[in-house]
């Protein structure tokens, strides 16, 4: 959620390591680690220099020897609350949660009017304990009273108050928060997955919202594979329809006669195979044709890439249309016996339903 820098700027005394700090500022790690390599060379106790040789491994995500780095000052302050936060940042990057939740908390003593540490821990309490909603709703207001106009406090209580029901908080903060950086890369990404993931919001709707937030951050990889698996539950919500179409197919030639009924006469008069023709048309045109092109545009021109890009969405593709070809071929030839059309129905039926049950979250 926060950017690469992890903690409030110290005043540096060494212009050696005021050149470290700027260059991890600037993005530039790596040259940062052999610049402040070389001042923790000269002076193994600076402490700043060390915190932000620490500082500049997190960028590179080269998060154990972060963590190390920040050990080390420890080693010689543990009341240093810099070097707490950035272990903690470590520790939440590899995913052990309640770890850096308890060093959080260290900085929070020994910082207690940090509005930095008060964020992290409300995040925390809430990716660690869910059912501690309202003390990470307190944590989340008391760092909003110490830094009302920092970008990752309003990240956190916009995430916060969405996560424990409270609306009109939630409102407000994103308000706050786009009204600060309208293409927030938190922000954007969390609002359209809270949107897409919705009960009984449809793949099309969800790709709609993911198109519409890549809109707003372009370069967002969560946006991207969130449009990627809403098209790909369309693309496999087509074989559904191809197998109604195979359906009506099927009923109008009567391909499995009721037993003790008289079936069918074969061919078909040309009006009921023009006639089921026309009622597959009406399924692929109210299904899937009037909802595509109703898409937004960005949703729209992601649907052949993605086809071109993954297999999985290759394959659901295909089924689809190997089953709308069965289906067309069971209407529009003059069948004058039923055994080659049931081999024809079973042909598009079962590559349709033989992998239903294990590609549901292929892509995304």
């Amino acid at each position: 959620m926060t950017g690469q820098h992890t903690g409030p700027p110290l005043q540096a005394r060494d212009p050696l390591a005021e050149q470290g700090v700027a260059l991890v500022d600037a993005g530039r790690a790596d040259r940062a680690l052999e610049v402040l390599g070389r001042r923790l060379a000269e002076d193994p106790e600076d402490l700043f220099a060390r915190v932000w040789f620490a500082r500049a491994h997190f960028q590179l995500r080269d998060y154990q020897a972060a963590y190390e780095a920040a050990a080390e000052v420890l080693v010689r302050d543990p009341e240093h609350y810099d070097a707490h936060f950035v272990r903690s940042f470590c520790l939440r990057r590899v995913g052990r949660y309640a770890d850096a939740l308890d060093v959080m908390e260290r900085a929070v003593r020994i910082d207690p009017d940090n509005w930095l540490a008060r964020t992290g821990r409300a995040e925390l309490l809430m990716l660690v304990d869910p059912r501690r909603p309202d003390e990470a709703w307190e944590e989340a207001r008391a760092a909003a009273r110490l830094g009302p106009e920092e970008r990752y406090v309003c990240e956190v209580l916009l995430y916060v108050a969405t996560e424990t029901g409270r609306e009109e908080a939630a409102e407000r903060a994103r308000r706050t928060l786009l009204g600060m950086d309208p293409a927030n890369t938190f922000a954007v990404p969390y609002l359209a997955r809270r949107e897409a993931d919705r009960p009984g919001t449809s793949a099309a709707r969800a790709a709609d919202t993911f198109a519409a937030a890549l809109a707003a951050v372009p370069g967002s990889a969560d946006l991207r594979a969130g449009l990627d698996a809403a098209v790909y539950r369309m693309l496999r919500g087509t074989r559904w329809l191809a197998l109604a179409c195979l359906a009506v197919s099927a009923v109008a030639l009567d391909v499995f006669p009721t037993e003790g009924e008289d079936p069918k006469a074969l061919p078909l008069p040309i009006g009921m195979r023009l006639w089921a023709l026309v009622l597959m048309s009406a399924v692929w045109g109210f299904g899937a044709w009037r909802r595509y092109r109703r898409m937004r545009v960005g949703a729209r021109l992601s649907v052949r890439p993605l086809i071109a890009r993954e297999p999985w969405a290759r394959v659901v593709s295909a089924q689809a249309a190997w089953a709308t070809l069965a289906a067309v071929l069971l209407a529009v030839v003059p069948w004058t016996e039923r055994g080659v059309p049931q081999l024809v129905f079973w042909t598009g039926l079962v590559p349709a339903l033989v992998t239903v049950v294990h590609d549901r979250k292929k892509v995304g």
